[in-house]
Order: C-alpha cells, then sequence, then structure tokens
C-alpha cells in the first residue's frame, strides 16, 4: 500500500456533533432503505458518498448503542445485555456487538452491495459479484471488554480500503456523540475541526497509548520489555483498550504518540488513516512506513506521533528487542 496520496480535495463539512447525541430518542432501530449511488456521485470529490455513509452508519450504530446501555443495570446491578467469551485469549463478545453490526452491515450493503465487508464479529462478508479491491472494514464496537465492566471508554469504527489502502475511515464515541473522520486526500476532521496532530512538548512530558493483539501472550518478553521501556521514558502510558479512541486522541493532539504491537486488523485502517491525514508519522517498528500491507497476516506492530518523536519511540523498540 503506498504512502502516497492523491490530490487534496476540500474537506465535506459533515462532522459537527450529533445532533442527536447523547440522546438516542430520535433514532430508529433499523436502517433507512438508500438508493443505489447515481451519476450524481460523479460530482463528489472520490470517496465523499463513503464518507458521509460511513459517518452516518456509525452514528446511527452509536445511538442504537446508546438506547440499550440506558438502563443497564437491573435490580442487584445486573446487566441488561449478555456478555460471552470470544476465543480463548480474554476477548469478549456482547448482543451490542452484534446489533450494532447488523445495523452497520445492512446501511453498507444497501448503499454498495457489491463491496466486500469484513466486521468484527461475522468475519467476511462478500459473494460471487463482490468487488474485491473494495473493503469495509467494521468494529461496531472498539471497547467490548470496558463496556462489559461499565467503563465508558469505546467507540464505532468503520473504514473503507481499496486495495488495501484506506482511504475513508471513521471513528464516533457515542458516550459524548463525538465523530472524527478522514478521506484520503482531504484531511482529517474532528468535532471542533480540521486535525493536526500533537504540538510540540517537552519530550520528558511525553504521553502515549499503547495496544497490543490478543495473540500476545501475558508475559511476552517483548511486549513486556517494550512497554516496561516506554513506562520509564513517558510521563503516562495509556492502555485503553480500545485503539480507535487512541488514535482519535492522537489526531487530535490530546497524546503524544501511540505504539501497537501485534495489534489487530479490523480496527487499524480508521484509525491510520485518522492519523496520517492529521499529518502524524506511523512507522513499522524497523523504521519503514507502516502500512505497505494491512491485512490477516502483516506484521501490525508500529509507532505513531510526531517525526522527533517516533524517532525517539523506534529507539526504544530497538533497545527492547
Amino acid at each position: 500500500m503506498s504512502p502516497q496520496h492523491g490530490p487534496r480535495h476540500d474537506p465535506l463539512p459533515v462532522l459537527g456533533p450529533d445532533p442527536s447525541a447523547p440522546s438516542a430518542a430520535h433514532a430508529p432501530a433499523a436502517a433507512p432503505a438508500a438508493p443505489a449511488p447515481g451519476p450524481i456521485l460523479g460530482l463528489l470529490p472520490a470517496y465523499a458518498d463513503e464518507q458521509r455513509t460511513a459517518i452516518a452508519a456509525a452514528r446511527a450504530a452509536g445511538r442504537l448503542l446508546r438506547r440499550r446501555l440506558g438502563g443497564t443495570r437491573g435490580a442487584g446491578g445486573s446487566r441488561g445485555f449478555e456478555v460471552h467469551a470470544k476465543g480463548d485469549r480474554g476477548d469478549v463478545v456482547t448482543d451490542l456487538d452484534l446489533a450494532a453490526e447488523e445495523l452497520i452491515v445492512a446501511r453498507l450493503q444497501a448503499r454498495y452491495p457489491a463491496d466486500r465487508i469484513v466486521s468484527e464479529e461475522a468475519g467476511v462478508l462478500d459473494h460471487a459479484g463482490t468487488d474485491s479491491r473494495r473493503t469495509w472494514l467494521v468494529d461496531p464496537l472498539d471497547g467490548t471488554n470496558n463496556i462489559a465492566i461499565g467503563l465508558p471508554v469505546w467507540s464505532v469504527g468503520i473504514a473503507l480500503c481499496v486495495a488495501d489502502d484506506p482511504v475513508v475511515g471513521v471513528v464516533h464515541d457515542p458516550v459524548v456523540g463525538r465523530t472524527w473522520s478522514a478521506r484520503r486526500g482531504a484531511g482529517a476532521q474532528g468535532p471542533d475541526g480540521p486535525l493536526t496532530g500533537p504540538p510540540p512538548r517537552p519530550s520528558d512530558r511525553l504521553l502515549l497509548a499503547w495496544t497490543q493483539g490478543y495473540a500476545v501472550s501475558r508475559g511476552e518478553p517483548r511486549a513486556s520489555a517494550l512497554k516496561s521501556a516506554l513506562e520509564l521514558r513517558a510521563r503516562r502510558v495509556l492502555q485503553l483498550w480500545a485503539p480507535l479512541s487512541a488514535w482519535a486522541l492522537l489526531a487530535s493532539g490530546d497524546i503524544d504518540g501511540f505504539v501497537g504491537y501485534r495489534s489487530e486488523y479490523v480496527d487499524l485502517p480508521a484509525g491510520l488513516l485518522l492519523a496520517r491525514e492529521a499529518g502524524v508519522d506511523v512507522r513499522a517498528f524497523d523504521g519503514s512506513a507502516f502500512g505497505e500491507r494491512l491485512g490477516p497476516g502483516a506484521d501490525l506492530s508500529f509507532v505513531a506521533g510526531r517525526r522527533e518523536v517516533v524517532d525517539e519511540l523506534l529507539q526504544l523498540v530497538a533497545v527492547s528487542q
């Protein structure tokens, strides 16, 4: 996947706060019928319709999730949703994930019936006529472990990749009704306007985030060594268990850097594009441009931040091997 971007277009003014958040009273439970793309789309900048569709789907899923969470604790503190183990590596899934996923997938399939979809819970959704070059990546609830214990750090993520290159990325936080979005070559937008990444800060005041994939075993030597090195160097290292939230913080300039070790695939392209379009430098552990090949089986370890921060993080990666 090439890191080069195409010609820039004016960003679409679509990212004001969700007018229905945090209230979910206006949200329909099902996706409305969507017309098939018509000739008018040719008048829009590249992938503008896809960006709008993804934003609308993420916000609709967010309203559904908030509505379902309106009374999550019953008598004795019982949850109003079911939590099930997913695999044997500590991941979980809830019926909230499945409901949000169904809504998003239905909207994408109605609007772009020929596109391939890879979703966190349903897996690969395609058919004989699928365009394999266009793939939607859907994480309907990034931060399921957090929501399962009542921690309000979770989001909805949707990305479109064309030939494995992210061209649209959306992160929506239903808790506060805020949306971040990027389109290749058009920059990144947040609730308060264009995103420009983290500002310069003293190197002894760095605030970093960390994520690792579920395949990383507890006490894995390299992960443990790298995390220890980061904690010794930074003011604080956040481990949110919701990587899309960390990408949004980085693109917004609220944290200085982000390190991923063998990270998960489905939620990566949306956050990666958001950071790239905000001017954030993202590198593989060997210092090369990150994202030359995204997909299952690829090495999804990265460092991200301002260039000088990335250089320092790469030094920590090297000494922790």
